[in-house]
């Protein structure tokens, strides 16, 4: 059986790129197809592989601004030839979904969100992003494009596997398609429990939604030490409004990783997920997690036993839920055992038996 792999772009390395490296140990002969390709930013995590490109990877400065270019992706994403594979597994947030292939051919999406920027997200995409007054005024026609070909796009698969029950329903109500869940790997077996130290830890890319700022300015209240691993474009706005109690760590290799996951006191959660693998992470190292009650938390932590949920992103319902979890204990291993359901060679295992289910 032929197989290949498909991609949005492969500029960064966070939860969608994770479970492409899932799909490569189970499919190792596969090719990936995605829209750009950089192997620095990626970390390295596909380096030998085959990996096929669209036109956009000539395109100057593509690899690291790739939002400027988002009206020829539609185009890039359906100029890949296809036609030779049996099954084509997309990973998809945005534009991979969108691939041509043949009657004949299996195509199965693995689909992380609607496309957020274009749905439900559209005008805080607008609105949190810096762009000038001018081009915030220009950009609701091309999203308006962009929308109509997500629509079109969305039916192009043959069956949807959704990361969590939240995506499953936005699935259905903006592509009006069925999804049935698995949820995506997490690599809990390599992380181990430690002696908990002081700190609380925020693992994130530093964009808006993520509310590393929200998480801050808790800290700032209360005083407790917080370290944040993580980068990214909001990184001097978060410096700025840090008090000295928090610490920014940079970006850590995977082994450094765990070992800050093992020693915090807990993690803080408090962005809006899909799944929220840095989460389950933490729950890997037996810490428990304060995470805002909406999205992908709702589905992996177990409120008082886990972790707990504060109901609102403002700094008074966080640094409440705060206080309340210096009063309670956790156990640890429950907390481990409970996050061991999302390893990643149980995703491998129910990836396959979904594949094989639908080739009968």
């Amino acid at each position: 059986m032929r197989v290949a792999l498909v991609h949005d772009y492969l500029n960064q390395y966070g939860g969608a790129e994770r479970v492409l490296e899932a799909f490569c140990e189970i499919w190792p002969e596969a090719p990936i197809f995605t829209l750009i390709y950089d192997e620095r930013r990626t970390g390295g995590a596909f380096a030998g592989r085959k990996i096929k490109t669209s036109f956009l990877q000539k395109v100057p400065l593509v690899k690291k601004h790739h939002r400027p270019f988002l009206m020829l992706m539609p185009l890039a994403i359906e100029q890949f030839d296809l036609s030779k594979y049996d099954l084509v597994i997309s990973d998809s947030a945005s534009f991979a979904k969108g691939v041509i292939t043949r009657p004949k051919t299996l195509h199965i999406c693995y689909c992380h969100t609607p496309t957020r920027y274009v749905w439900d997200d559209s005008h805080k995409y607008i609105e949190e992003f810096n762009y000038p007054a001018l081009v915030k005024k220009i950009i609701p026609p091309f999203l308006n494009y962009l929308r109509l070909w997500d629509e079109a796009a969305s039916s192009r698969p043959d069956k949807y596997l959704a990361n969590s029950h939240f995506v499953a329903s936005r699935i259905r109500k903006y592509y009006q398609q069925e999804a049935t869940v698995i949820h995506p790997p997490v690599k809990t077996s390599f992380f181990y429990i430690g002696q908990p130290q002081d700190y609380f830890l925020v693992v994130a890319r530093f964009l808006p939604y993520k509310k590393i700022d929200l998480a801050i300015r808790a800290f700032n209240e209360l005083g407790w030490p917080l370290k944040i691993i993580g980068d990214g474009p909001e990184k001097k706005r978060l410096q700025k409004i840090a008090g000295s109690n928090i610490e920014f760590v940079g970006l850590v290799n995977e082994d450094l990783l765990k070992d800050y996951y093992a020693r915090c006191c807990a993690f803080i959660f408090a962005q809006e997920e899909d799944f929220g693998i840095s989460a389950v992470e933490a729950m890997g190292a037996g810490r428990p997690v304060i995470a805002y009650q909406s999205g992908g938390a709702l589905e992996i932590i177990k409120d008082g036993e886990t972790g707990i949920f504060f109901k609102e992103q403002t700094v008074d319902s966080l640094v409440s839920a705060l206080k309340k979890f210096r009063d309670q204990e956790f156990n640890p291993e429950v907390i481990r055992q409970h996050a061991l359901q999302f390893d990643k060679e149980i995703f491998k295992n129910k990836i396959k038996e979904f594949v094989n289910q639908c080739q009968k």
